[in-house]
């Protein structure tokens, strides 16, 4: 017995041993694809030595000879830390990721073959100014430099995750970066969706129970609308949830996560130090790494500053020494479902006003790992790209014999949209920055811009031209044979909204409505925010003059004013109401949470129970309303809408029927509906984190999912690749951390601010930025993640364009010389 016990210690202790040297092996393995930034390079593409300083925060700082030379630098140094978020970014834009994660990811690339976002791609590349290509060659040259060193240096194949799937990685091309970009534009496009989720509910509901759910805008409903039923006869009511999965990896955004932002400026005059201020937050999915990578470029127009996105040769947030621009989502209606009717006795036709046309097709073939190809056959119409029913669900809005056409302003093969941008990042002054948008095609954006003397907001990107008499005024899918239909090309750029040093001093974008305009020059119907910009005002009113701190303040603020507004609405006949109730009964459960809400000041604090308790209650309260009405389809109603419920609860327009089950005989008061909702909450909330509701802690439902994209599902390896922090914040505060709103875990924080900066024009030096996770995309690199922790903490790093300062403690030095 004592013999083999000694055995079994003997094999255990080897057993250990050998995990030891495994791990030790596959470090050892992984980790030589970290990068060493002292080490140098020579390399052909450059015409001189190139410095690339990171600073202690590993920001490269680039200075070279000429603009050529530095975006080659920029493509190595974004190579080095991103090559294969890059190479993914770009396999996404292409159609290609099935190649590497075999059928699950068919339907991806099947959607993104027919935008064709990578042909397109392709056809701009010519549409650019020769000083855009020259900057799109060198880049793309810098990026491929690394490659070749990865494959000359046993350099780990340029990132772990290239050890698990296909090593080999095509060189870089000018119209990659391109491609990049389109695909951003679709990511923060959701009018298609939209109109979709509008369609299905106009089938269940009348039309002034449609303006209550789903209104345009907090002072106007949708009750103008026309029915679907009678602008596409044929379609038949659905209680099904609307799907808008398309699988993983999907660059298709659920709605109410398309896109959203915060930007304000101050002129001079507001500002306590006598300079402009600028403060800017892009809202975007979290991930591991974060979409940003902060960079400093030295061009011969200057310095410049700020966030870029691996894979794009530009600095699309930030500031030089005079100028400073940030960008919010403008939420422009640039996307319209067209019903085309295919002809009965030739399905290679569809109907136009005219008579019948034929598609434009051809074939594209995807390869899939580890099973046959699929064929696809491409079609156009001549509205744009013809989508199957399984994409965007359009199938249960689309009638039999049709087949649904998406138009786009970014499905352009002359999209100068990175000429643009390369222009803004280059421009002096506000008249230079205001004309260098006139490039600009998609995404559309609420650029805000801050100079020495002034502040501006402009809308850049193209806004699509409609017939005044379209049937549904793009709020809804229209047939394709009515000549109303249809986008009539794009309106002049002076047409864009756009304004400049106001009276007030300030200007300020949440995502909210900024233009009140007619069809069809009213650039929207459908906004991101109600809530956050009444926040804004009151912060931007509250000082006569503002500083950097304040801004910060600002950007940093949690306190919630739907909660304010709504909870008082809600519980106006449950506050301080009712006997004292035994503990441990539902009622006393109640009575405490409403004391505690009471006394609440409405902040999103992680370390408090209220902010749960009132997102609880509100989420309850959302799906009681509706469930009865729209059945299972109330699952797409994701996140409450405070609009809807303030409607309700003030009965406009005879809303507060929605209080009534309609399949019960009792009729139900809103108070009912309060207080059932509450109960629910709090028996939910219970059974999760116990019995004391006063420790609960909206930080332990409220975490940030950084997720590695690839790797954050795989058992084991996703505790070494994603981040998750405890977060204050929530979908309606200026710190805005919107919740995934389904699933077992509805309150963690899956959409913010990736990239914060405040610059302050009177000392533009100390102006400061800040990422979600680290530069470095390598989960053994201490960069993986070291911003992070000042991000959760509303930290920031300095933003200066001081070379000594950067050299200061720089993580390292690297030196790039032209090959011999």
């Amino acid at each position: 017995m004592l013999t083999a016990f000694r055995w079994l210690i003997r094999i255990l202790t080897g057993l250990i041993a050998l995990g030891v040297l495994a791990a030790l092996l596959a470090y050892y393995i992984l980790s030589r694809s970290l990068v060493d930034y002292s080490e140098d390079f020579s390399v052909a593409g450059i015409s001189a030595p190139v410095e690339i300083v990171r600073n202690n925060d590993n920001v490269p700082h680039i200075f070279g000879r000429t603009d050529e030379d530095v975006f080659f630098a920029l493509g190595f140094a974004h190579a080095q830390d991103r090559l294969w978020q890059m190479t993914m970014l770009r396999r996404t834009a292409q159609g290609r990721l099935s190649e590497l994660f075999g059928p699950a990811t068919v339907k991806v690339d099947e959607l993104m073959r027919r935008y064709d976002l990578y042909g397109l791609a392709l056809q701009s590349v010519d549409a650019q100014g020769g000083q855009t290509r020259r900057a799109l060659e060198a880049y793309a040259a810098g990026v491929n430099a690394w490659i070749g060193e990865v494959n000359k240096g046993a350099r780990g194949r340029g990132a772990p995750e290239f050890f698990l799937f296909e090593p080999e990685i095509s060189a870089w091309a000018p119209a990659d970066s391109i491609a990049i970009l389109k695909l951003m534009a679709l990511q923060l496009s959701g009018s298609l969706q939209t109109e979709v989720m509008r369609a299905r509910v106009s089938l269940l509901l009348s039309p002034a129970r449609l303006a209550d759910i789903l209104p345009d805008d907090p002072s106007q409903g949708v009750a103008a609308l026309p029915d679907y039923a009678s602008l596409v006869p044929g379609v038949a009511p659905l209680m099904a949830p609307v799907d808008f999965a398309e699988g993983p990896f999907s660059p298709v955004a659920e709605p109410g996560m398309s896109g959203a932002s915060n930007s304000w400026a101050a002129m001079p005059g507001r500002s306590a130090a006598g300079g402009s201020l600028l403060a800017n937050d892009p809202h975007l999915g979290l991930t591991a790494p974060t979409i940003w990578y902060l960079a400093r470029l030295e061009l011969q127009s200057g310095g410049v500053i700020g966030g870029t996105i691996p894979g794009v040769p530009v600095v699309l947030v930030g500031r030089s020494e005079k100028l400073g621009w940030g960008l919010t989502t403008a939420y422009v209606d640039d996307q319209d479902v067209v019903i085309e009717a295919v002809n009965p006795a030739n399905p290679e036709e569809y109907q136009t006003p005219e008579g019948w046309a034929e598609f434009e097709s051809r074939q594209s073939i995807i390869k899939v790992k580890d099973a046959d190809p699929v064929t696809l056959t491409l079609r156009w119409s001549r509205n744009g790209p013809i989508l199957p029913g399984g994409h965007y669900d359009l199938g249960s809005i689309t009638p039999a014999g049709h087949v649904a056409a998406i138009s786009w302003t970014a499905l352009s093969g002359a999209d100068t949209s990175i000429s643009g941008a390369m222009a803004l990042m280059r421009s002096k002054d506000i008249p230079e920055a205001l004309e260098a948008g006139k490039l600009v095609m998609a995404p559309a954006q609420n650029v805000m811009l801050a100079d020495e003397t002034g502040i501006a907001m402009q809308v850049m990107g193209a806004l699509p031209a409609r017939d005044p008499e379209h049937p549904s005024q793009g709020r809804l899918p229209a047939l394709g044979s009515d000549p109303a239909v249809g986008f009539r090309g794009v309106l002049p750029y002076a047409d864009n909204p756009s304004f400049r040093n106001p009276t007030s001093g300030l200007l300020g974008n949440t995502n909210n409505k900024t233009v009140d305009r007619p069809f069809p020059r009213h650039v929207s119907f459908d906004w991101g925010d109600t809530q956050r910009i009444q926040r804004w005002l009151t912060l931007m009113q509250a000082r006569e003059v503002h500083t950097r701190e304040s801004f910060i303040e600002a950007q940093l603020d949690t306190v919630n004013p739907t909660a304010r507004s709504l909870l008082p609405l809600i519980g106006a006949d449950l506050w301080f109401t009712g006997e004292a109730a035994p503990e441990g009964t539902p009622e006393r459960l109640r009575q405490r949470a409403l004391v505690l809400l009471a006394e609440w000041n409405g902040e999103m604090n992680e370390h408090l129970p209220e902010p749960l308790i009132a997102e609880a209650w509100m989420r309850a309260l959302m799906d009681r309303l509706i469930r009865d009405e729209l059945g299972a389809m109330a699952d797409s109603f994701t996140h409450f809408s405070p609009v809807f419920i303030e409607r309700v609860y003030r009965n406009v327009g005879g809303a507060s029927v929605w209080c009534d089950v309609i399949q019960s005989a009792a009729v139900e008061s809103c108070t009912d509906v309060s207080r059932q909702a509450l109960d629910e909450a709090l028996l939910q909330l219970t059974e999760r984190y116990g019995p004391n509701l006063e420790s609960w802690r909206w930080g332990d439902a409220h975490q940030a999912t950084h997720d590695h994209l690839v790797l954050g599902e795989v058992p084991f390896l996703r505790y070494f690749v994603n981040i998750r922090q405890s977060t204050s914040g929530g979908d309606d505060t200026l710190m805005r951390g919107v919740t995934r709103g389904e699933g077992p875990e509805p309150y963690q924080n899956v959409h913010s601010a990736g990239y914060r900066g405040v610059y302050d024009f009177a000392d533009p030096d100390s102006s400061v930025f800040i990422t979600a996770t680290g530069q470095s995309g390598h989960p053994l690199s201490r960069h993986y993640d070291d911003l992070g922790e000042l991000w959760r903490r509303g930290e920031y790093i300095p933003m200066s364009l001081d070379p000594e300062l950067a050299r200061a403690a720089a993580a390292g030095v690297m030196v790039l010389t032209p090959e011999e």
